[in-house]
């Protein structure tokens, strides 16, 4: 059975949520804490969302110089599946990871709703085999959430088909309505949205197991 490493960072507060998400979607999943410095024996891993190490500085900042973090990107220069949500999207583009950044949301406040997403690349290790034009229902929790980078990047991410998922209505300013992008290689994933909140009819959608059930599947061919 796939294992799923989850990486708690201090002021992480969705890894219980991503433990229960990636269950659901097939795999056995286990928290792994940020001072860790190995990841051996573990198919994909996930950064969850929340407030890492209290964004300090600004979010993800100061994750970066947690031990694990070598051992994350030793794990992607690999080829593993590396997926980061919300929290754990702004920590893989302040590690290098992934392009551009997430600044404040056009609008200076918190988004909590549902948005609707559209499948932009059918071949990350999140969207794998989800056809594109797809659309999901996904939360979204953030208050940091607005994806930038210079026009350069962003023709580069056109061009070469990393952009995972938009927004179908932008909620909170995103460079071309981005909701995720990817690396080149599609083994490394950010996004905004919780789709480990979008696991059971109780919560008013089960369109995040589309996608963690493609990264748990995605993790058999790494």
């Amino acid at each position: 059975m796939t294992k799923a490493a989850v990486v708690v960072f201090p002021g992480s507060n969705c890894e219980h949520d991503a433990v229960l998400g990636l269950e659901l979607a097939g795999a056995t999943a286990s928290l792994v804490w940020h001072t860790e410095r190995d990841l051996t024996g573990f198919d994909l891993v996930v950064l969850p969302g929340g407030f890492a190490h209290g964004d300090y500085l600004r979010p993800g900042a100061l994750a970066v110089i947690s031990p694990v973090m070598a051992a994350v990107s030793a794990f992607a220069e690999r080829g593993g599946p590396v997926v980061g949500i919300c929290n754990g999207f702004q920590v893989l583009t302040e590690a290098g990871l992934l392009p551009g950044a997430l600044q404040k949301n056009d609008h200076l406040s918190f988004n909590c709703e549902d948005a609707t997403l559209i499948v932009a690349n059918d071949r990350s290790s999140l969207t794998q085999g989800v056809a594109k034009g797809t659309k999901l229902s996904i939360p979204i929790n953030h208050f940091s959430g607005s994806y930038v980078c210079d026009a350069e990047t962003l023709m580069h991410l056109q061009n070469n088909d990393q952009i995972v998922l938009r927004y179908a209505v932008n909620p909170n300013g995103s460079l071309d309505d981005i909701a995720g992008v990817c690396n080149e290689a599609g083994n490394v994933v950010g996004l905004m949205p919780h789709p480990e909140r979008a696991c059971s009819s109780l919560l008013g959608s089960v369109d995040g197991l589309v996608l963690l059930r493609a990264l748990v599947e995605a993790s058999v061919f790494a």
